[in-house]
């Protein structure tokens, strides 16, 4: 029988070690390697032949997503023109576990001759990449995870995480915030967390339930059934400011004191000064806001009148953008 569980704990704890020795290795060459790139007016290129190549592009991933602009450039495709995407503002971060990789090494006398910061990341600090970088980080290993020692394992799980360590310490020097990363990010959830205000997700008129208080009470449970929103905004005619509310819960409330709705008016059963909010409030504040307060639905009004009616944010609408 195959003992996979047997095989797989024996990789977890050999890249484990790979992570452990760079730790203990880690020195003032990874201080230097941060300063340059602190210092970079351009844009940080990681160049990394074969899996150093993947590796390299999620550094830049990661780089760029942390307020470290980066991108990733094939050092097969540099020697064939893809060197003019690079700039002298720019610095390099050359990935090569054997620090000789040809495509790579070939790269040299272009980037000592544009005068670029180089970088590099290899388990080899007598290598040709290693002799010729401004700075040099060793991520030797003492195995890769592959029972033949060929397949590269536990060197690119180091050189990813070193990658890691590099952004995230630019990320803390730069004071890089939650609010600059929502802008890399407007898709995600954090994004539209910090993001996304009711004004973009908020029904309309003349999508927006509304009655007269003089209307009857039937009208506006139709209003509030054609609408869908589980309440119907009361106001003014005069100038169509917002006087108070009537939701499902007014309507529940009513039945239950025994008021006759075919005889009553909207003023005895409407919630008067009702919670509001404008329309520049951040969707995440109103599902806290509505958490809070047990309500379904919000009525949302304009930034400099607060009773001027501009929209209704209903539960859903928050829950479809995928907060919650």
């Amino acid at each position: 029988m195959p003992n996979y569980l047997k095989n797989a704990k024996e990789v977890i704890n050999i890249e484990i070690s790979a992570i452990q020795n760079i730790l203990t290795n880690l020195d003032d060459s990874f201080t230097k390697a941060c300063e340059i790139l602190i210092k970079t007016k351009g844009r940080i290129i990681i160049i990394g032949m074969g899996k150093s190549g993947h590796i390299g592009n999620k550094i830049a991933a990661t780089l760029a997503s942390t307020g470290s602009p980066s991108f990733f450039v094939h050092p097969a495709e540099a020697s064939h023109g893809d060197f003019g995407m690079i700039t002298s503002k720019d610095s390099i971060i050359a990935l090569s576990y054997s620090g000789n990789t040809q495509e790579v090494v070939s790269l040299l006398p272009l980037i000592k001759k544009t005068n670029i910061p180089l970088i590099s990341i290899t388990g080899n600090p007598d290598s040709e990449l290693a002799k010729n970088s401004d700075t040099h980080l060793n991520i030797n290993i003492q195995k890769e995870a592959c029972p033949l020692n060929l397949a590269p394992t536990a060197s690119t799980t180091a050189m990813l995480v070193l990658g890691d360590a590099i952004a995230i310490a630019l990320l803390s020097e730069k004071g890089f915030s939650k609010e600059q990363f929502a802008f890399s990010h407007p898709g995600g959830s954090l994004g539209k967390k910090l993001l996304l205000s009711v004004s973009k997700i908020m029904s309309k008129y003349p999508l927006i339930p509304t009655n007269f208080l003089d209307d009857s009470i039937e009208s506006a449970i139709i209003e509030m059934n054609q609408k869908a929103l589980g309440m119907t905004a009361i106001i003014d005619k005069k100038n169509n400011k917002l006087i108070g509310v009537i939701t499902d819960g007014d309507l529940r409330r009513a039945f239950s004191n025994n008021i006759n709705i075919k005889e009553a008016n909207i003023n005895q059963i409407m919630t008067k000064n009702p919670i509001t909010i404008t329309e520049n409030t951040l969707a995440s504040e109103a599902l806290i806001l509505m958490k809070d307060k047990k309500i379904t639905s919000l009525v949302i009004t304009g930034r400099d009148d607060k009773k001027q009616i501009v929209g209704v944010i209903h539960l859903h609408h928050l829950l479809k953008e995928g907060l919650s």
